[in-house]
């Protein structure tokens, strides 16, 4: 289950996100805004970290206008690991390397179409473990020594 989540500034690439969930048969909760009317964004991001961390859902998606105010949300909520990507080089690499939990991205920075295209990549990307686990579990110490 993939959690999804946006404000209005996200709210087009998050519709198409979910076009593509649709038809790829892949089950997700929306946790909103279901409009392009004006919301606070950590509501947002909130609701979809919980979701993750609580293993509720593997794994998220939240839009925001650029995805840095709904990622730097989301990664106050402990276990969340979230980032912004804005390429295909990201997608793949935040999931390879960093074991990501979360994609961040921008409804005014991508197109629907390269937010499809990003979020297939983190959602069929593995975490490449090896030398990143330690890496991972260095960022995991910090969070836990500031909560």
């Amino acid at each position: 289950m993939i959690a999804l989540g946006c404000d209005h500034g996200g709210f087009a690439i998050k519709e198409a996100i979910k076009k593509y969930l649709d038809e790829s048969g892949i089950e997700y909760n929306d946790f909103g805004t279901n409009s392009e009317e004006s919301v606070d964004y950590p509501v947002y991001a909130k609701k979809v970290a919980d979701a993750v961390a609580s293993g509720e859902c593997e794994k998220g998606v939240l839009c925001c206008g650029t995805g840095i105010g709904i990622s730097i949300a989301a990664n106050k909520v402990k276990g969340i690991r979230a980032a912004v990507v804005t390429n295909e080089f990201c997608a793949e690499m935040t999931r390879r390397h960093n074991d990501a939990n979360i994609i961040a991205m921008g409804g005014r920075v991508i197109s629907e179409e390269q937010a499809v295209k990003f979020t297939k990549i983190f959602l069929e990307t593995p975490f490449d473990g090896d030398r990143h686990i330690k890496r991972v579990n260095m960022i995991t110490e910090i969070e836990n020594e500031n909560s």
